[in-house]
């Protein structure tokens, strides 16, 4: 058994300008992980985040730190154990998932026993002034589900701008950790009377446990609060639902994983991501199948995708096939 690793920075432009609360940006930057094996190859993508401390030079790094053990043969249940979860494990551990399903000619949709349905994913609109969200929510007020990036001091206009111009949609507030205690009750008192399906991350990670006091007039969903599998109990009775992203929780392993636990505990499951191509989205669409809330729009706001990439009509994603992934 010979494999042979190889690490890829890329960057991939955006449509425009990306915004939320915490900066702006212009073009995804991506790491890619290729393990090749036996004349098989299997590839992963992860986007380092520096909310969680990440890096381009970090990541690329602490995936090189890995090489000896993968080409001596290293799985992903050894990767579980072996790396802390984050954006490196994310894309080793796909990388393995995808060689696994080139090598034994079985796809991870039948390993994982689905047979997987197009999903309707959430399009999210950047952070802006009230009229410029009400543009973008006007150009796109045709999607059955919009998420509204918020954050700043004027929430409560901008929210009411988008639902004019797209009364129809179904909507998601993500806060980005960008509200207070200050103005929480306000905003999501103004979400109910709006009609918002569900709100994401109001308060900052670690600083949210007044959500246990006060009333919950729209389902809150935890983001930056959750990671991994081991954080959920924590958030029991802060939170009616969670945002499991692969770059957060160190791969498909172990976001099935924090999945299954999630809906033991009886958390509704949102499956999300970072701005990336759809080699980075391609597995969570499986994991995504039954899902609660669906925001797979990574490759809609690029100016350029993978090729072969994802299929996407209006709002509705499909499975990953296998020239892309798995």
């Amino acid at each position: 058994m010979t494999r042979v690793i190889s690490v890829e920075t890329e960057r991939f432009p955006i449509a425009g300008v990306f915004t939320i609360s915490r900066g702006s940006k212009t073009e995804a930057e991506v790491i890619s992980c290729m393990i090749r094996e036996n004349g098989n190859a299997g590839r992963g993508e992860c986007v380092p985040y520096r909310r969680y401390g990440e890096t381009i030079e970090g990541v690329a790094a602490a995936i090189e730190s890995m090489r000896a053990r993968l080409e001596a043969g290293m799985t992903r249940s050894e990767l579980l154990q072996a790396m802390p979860g984050g954006a490196a494990r994310n894309a080793i551990d796909c990388a393995l998932w995808d060689l696994e399903a080139k090598a034994s000619g079985v796809s991870v949709a039948e390993r994982l026993r689905l047979s997987p349905r197009p999903l309707e994913t959430a399009y999210t609109l950047s952070l802006g002034e009230p009229e410029a969200m009400a543009r973008q929510a006007r150009d796109n007020a045709f999607r059955p589900l919009l998420k509204v990036k918020l954050g700043g001091g004027n929430d409560i206009a901008r929210l009411r701008a988008v639902r004019q111009a797209a009364p129809r949609s179904r909507i998601i507030v993500d806060a980005n950790e960008g509200w207070s205690e200050r103005d929480i009750v306000a905003n999501m008192a103004a979400a109910a009377e709006l009609g918002v399906a569900l709100i994401e991350q109001p308060l900052p990670a670690g600083q949210d446990g007044m959500l246990r006091d006060i009333a919950h007039p729209v389902p809150i969903c935890a983001d930056e609060s959750v990671h991994e599998a081991k954080d959920l109990d924590r958030l029991t009775g802060l939170y009616e639902a969670v945002n499991i992203k692969l770059d957060k929780a160190g791969g498909l392993t172990a976001a099935l994983l924090l999945r299954d636990r999630a809906r033991e505990l009886g958390f509704a499951v949102m499956v999300g991501c970072m701005v990336g191509t759809s080699l980075a989205m391609a597995p969570a669409v499986l994991l995504a199948q039954g899902a609660d809330f669906v925001d797979l729009d990574g490759p809609l706001l690029l100016a350029r995708d993978r090729e072969p990439g994802l299929v996407y009509e209006g709002s509705l994603v499909s499975a990953p096939t296998p020239t892309l992934w798995g």
